[in-house]
């Protein structure tokens, strides 16, 4: 009998060795769990966000490889990228998705994580060749409101780090407090976008192109390439506006914004700098560039009319003046250069106008240094 009780007693000692053990283990889960929460809450903007994220679950997961593929059918995410001068090709494993059918069926229909093999048909999307191919993973889908807002995916080269059946808790927390910071950092960067934007015409105003021009002249000396500026005139917009009316007025100014826009890259800005005025900056582009860009812009305005809300069909036609601005001369100060930048703009923009209007002139190029 006292063998028996000894025995007993080791067992329950080890029971309880055992318990405390993975009492240990579950309270490092939890403390990761929530140096995890708080990084991603802490980020103050996109940039940080998407660090933390591959960073963070990379190093501290010990995983092989992490994307991100987030819904941007309006490109609306990409323009905050650029606006915010985030370089896509910085971020290889962030992806965006234009529309549901480019991730196919099976990424559609998911809803709850899903672990397993790597399967290159069902799952390719979210691997593309760009980043590592793994052997194992986890996708998660990332929802907000009952709405699908992109997808986190882990990669792992073990063919046992994720498998069916395994529990799968903590990366639903993961995923959940992903979506939300996301969320979260990317309506801040809207409500920015909103005192920075012409609510007529729905492109930037005269403030945000302001303070980009400055933000890209810094970048300019750093890295050394071109930068153009387009300066675009609606030609006798006061007669259109006499002819249909201010609301008919309207209308042209956001079509020929819409028009504008359409020619130009994510990277380069658009703002409305007063009345039927828009200045355009064209991103690592030199005048030659700058001028066919222009020649587009302007094309595209002539040869199409704009179709009133009342399907009246009125003519319009731009002038249009570019300048250019080097980074190789000696150094002045950034408010200066982005004065006579514009300047030298919109000097070229009237010469375009004397000349008979419906044109491009392009001027000499300005150094930054």
């Amino acid at each position: 009998m006292p063998n028996k009780l000894v025995t007993e007693n080791m067992q329950l000692r080890d029971r309880l060795v055992q318990l405390l053990e993975q009492a240990k283990r579950n309270q490092q889960i939890m403390r990761r769990h929530q140096e995890f929460d708080l990084k991603f809450i802490a980020a103050n903007g996109l940039r940080e966000l998407v660090d933390s994220i591959f960073d963070t679950l990379s190093e501290s997961s010990q995983l092989d490889v992490v994307t991100l593929c987030l819904s941007d059918a309006d490109y609306d995410i990409r323009r905050i990228m650029a606006d915010l001068a985030i370089d896509q090709s910085e971020f290889p494993n962030l992806l965006f998705s234009d529309r549901e059918a480019d991730l196919g069926l099976s990424l559609v229909a998911l809803k709850s994580p899903f672990l397993g093999k790597f399967n290159s048909a069902k799952y390719g999307a979210l691997f593309p060749e760009q980043v590592l191919t793994p052997v194992s993973m986890a996708i998660v889908p990332l929802m907000r409101q009952g709405r699908l807002i992109g997808f986190l995916s882990l990669g792992s080269l073990h063919d046992s780090r994720f498998s069916n059946g395994m529990a799968t808790d903590f990366i639903e927390h993961l995923g959940s407090i992903i979506a939300i910071c996301l969320e979260n950092v990317i309506n801040n960067e809207r409500l920015k976008r909103i005192g920075l934007t012409d609510s007529l015409t729905g492109v930037n105003n005269r403030r945000y192109l302001e303070l980009r021009l400055r933000e890209e002249i810094g970048r300019t000396r750093r890295q050394e390439f071109s930068l153009s500026c387009l300066y675009i005139d609606i030609d006798h917009f006061k007669k259109i506006n006499d002819s249909v009316g201010h609301q008919g007025g309207d209308e042209v100014l956001q079509q020929v914004a819409a028009r504008i826009k359409a020619e130009l890259r994510l990277s380069d800005a658009l703002g409305r700098f007063g009345g039927e005025e828009f200045v355009v900056l064209l991103i690592d582009a030199p005048l030659t560039h700058a001028l066919a860009v222009a020649e587009r812009i302007r094309a595209s305005i002539a040869d199409q009319p704009v179709v009133l809300s009342n399907e009246e069909e009125l003519r319009a036609t731009v002038s249009i003046g570019a300048a250019e601005l080097n980074a190789t001369e000696p150094a002045r100060s950034i408010e200066k250069i982005a004065s006579e930048l514009i300047a030298r703009a919109d000097a070229a923009l009237y010469q375009a106008k004397e000349g008979g209007r419906n044109q491009v002139i392009g001027n000499v190029a300005a150094k930054a240094g």
